[in-house]
C-alpha cells in the first residue's frame, strides 16, 4: 500500500530521541506495523518525507536504483532530440521527495527541499552522474565533464534548517546557453528563479506557437521570454510584446531575443497595472499567455492566491480579441485543477466574456505525476477561446 509521502509534525505520536534532523528513520503506524523509511526533520512542517514504503535499506544500492529509474525515463522520452535541457528528477514524482535535478547542457542543477538531501548532496550528485553514464544518456560526456550546482530557496532553508553556501559551489557555472526546439536561451542557474529556467512549459511553448502565425501576441509574466520567443521564431507571429516586473529576468529575455535575432518588445511593468492600461487604451491581442509566478506557497496563502488568479484572468480576458486565444497557467500545487477552473469561470463572468475551454495540459512528461501525491501535478494550463 502506498501512502502520501508527506507526514506532518502533528501526525507523529513519538520519535526516537536519538533521531536528528536529516536522519533516515523507520516509520511505524499506531499498531506498530512498518510503514516505510524516510527523512526525519522535526524542525520542518513536513517532519517525515517517505522515500520507500518497502522495508529495504536506504543505501547506495537504493539511490542507484531510484536514480537509474529516473534517468531511464528521460532517456526513453528522447528529450535530447529536441532540447539539451530537461528535469532528471522530479521530487515526489520520482519517489525522491525533496529533490529536483535539472540538466542544462553540461550542468546539473540540484534544487534541495530537504535537509536530508542537502546533507547527502555530494553522494547523490555522484549517483546521478553514474546513472547518466551507465545509460549513455544525453551525451558521451565523461563524469568529470559534468558541472554540478546546488541551490535552495531561502524560505525552504529556513523551514528545513540548512543553508547552501558559496563553499558548496566552488565553481559556479554562471550563465549557460541551452537549446529547445531550435530556440536558444541563456540560463542563470545561480540567480534565476527556481533552477534558472522552466522546463515544465517546454511542450506548451511549442504548442502555443502553433496559434501565432501572423498574430499579435502578448506574453504576460514572461520571465526570460520563453513563450514570446517561441511565438516569434516557431510560430512566425507578426508582433510580440513580453511583460515582466522582474528587471533581471527581463534583461535576460532581451538577451535571448538578441541571441535568436528576433525583434520583440519588452515591457518592465506589473501585469495588473499594465493590463488596466491596455484596457484604457483599448489595445487588444490575438493570442495572450498568462503564466504568473507561484501565488500560493502555503495553505494559508491559497485564498489570496485565488483572488489574484481571478483578477489577472479577468483583466487578461478583456485584452483578447473576440475569437482569440488565452493560455492561462497556474504553478501553485496547492490550487487544484478544479479550483483553478472555478476561478477562471468566475473571471469570465466578471469580464463579461463567453469562454470555451479548448484543452487543458500540464507539465512536460519529464515532470511525472505520482498518483499518491496529487500535488506533483502542480502545473495547470487552460487553453481558452475568448468570444
Amino acid at each position: 500500500m502506498r501512502y502520501h509521502p508527506f507526514l506532518f509534525e502533528r501526525m507523529i505520536q513519538r520519535a526516537d530521541p536519538a533521531a536528528r534532523p536529516g536522519d533516515i528513520v523507520a516509520i511505524y503506524d499506531r499498531a506498530g506495523q512498518f510503514v516505510g523509511r524516510g527523512f526525519f526533520n522535526p524542525k520542518s512542517q513536513i517532519a517525515l518525507r517517505v522515500l520507500s514504503f518497502e522495508n529495504v535499506p536506504i543505501d547506495d544500492a537504493f539511490w542507484s536504483a531510484r536514480l537509474d529509474r529516473a534517468v531511464g525515463l528521460r532517456t526513453t522520452l528522447r528529450l535530447a532530440d529536441s532540447s539539451d535541457a530537461c528535469r532528471l528528477v522530479h521530487s515526489e514524482g520520482d519517489d525522491l521527495s525533496g529533490l529536483v535535478v535539472e540538466r542544462y547542457n553540461d550542468c546539473l542543477v540540484f534544487e534541495l527541499f530537504s535537509r536530508g538531501f542537502y546533507e547527502r548532496r555530494a553522494e547523490i550528485a555522484r549517483a546521478v552522474i553514474a546513472a547518466i553514464q551507465a545509460q549513455s544518456a544525453f551525451s558521451a560526456a565523461q563524469a568529470e565533464d559534468w558541472r554540478v550546482y546546488y541551490r535552495a530557496d531561502e524560505h525552504v532553508e529556513r523551514l528545513e534548517g540548512f543553508h547552501v553556501t558559496p563553499e558548496d559551489n566552488p565553481a559556479a557555472p554562471g550563465r549557460l546557453i541551452i537549446r529547445e526546439h531550435g530556440v536558444r536561451y541563456r540560463v542563470d542557474v545561480a540567480r534565476g528563479h527556481k533552477t534558472g529556467f522552466f522546463c515544465d512549459q517546454r511542450d506548451n511553448r511549442r504548442a502555443f506557437a502553433q496559434y501565432c502565425q501572423g498574430k499579435d501576441v502578448l506574453d504576460l509574466c514572461c520571465y526570460t521570454g520563453g513563450f514570446g520567443l517561441c511565438a516569434k521564431q516557431l510560430g512566425d507571429a507578426a508582433q510580440v510584446t513580453s511583460v515582466d516586473l522582474d528587471e533581471a529576468a527581463l534583461a535576460i529575455a532581451k538577451e535571448n531575443a538578441n541571441l535568436n535575432q528576433l525583434r520583440i518588445q519588452h515591457v518592465h511593468a506589473d501585469v495588473f497595472i499594465y493590463l488596466r492600461q491596455l484596457l484604457a487604451n483599448k489595445r487588444r491581442y490575438d493570442a495572450v499567455v498568462l503564466d504568473p509566478p507561484k501565488f500560493a506557497r502555503s495553505r494559508a496563502e491559497v485564498e489570496e492566491a485565488l483572488r489574484k488568479y481571478n483578477d489577472c484572468n479577468m483583466l487578461a480576458m478583456q485584452v483578447v480579441k473576440p475569437g482569440g486565444l488565452l493560455l492561462t497557467c497556474s504553478c501553485s500545487g496547492l490550487v487544484s485543477p478544479e479550483a483553478f477552473q472555478r476561478v477562471i469561470t468566475a473571471a469570465a463572468r466578471r469580464a463579461n466574456r463567453s469562454v470555451q475551454i479548448l484543452s487543458t495540459t500540464g507539465a512536460a512528461p519529464d515532470h511525472p505525476v505520482a498518483l499518491h501525491c496529487p500535488e506533483s501535478a502542480y502545473l495547470k494550463a487552460f487553453w481558452l477561446r475568448i468570444n
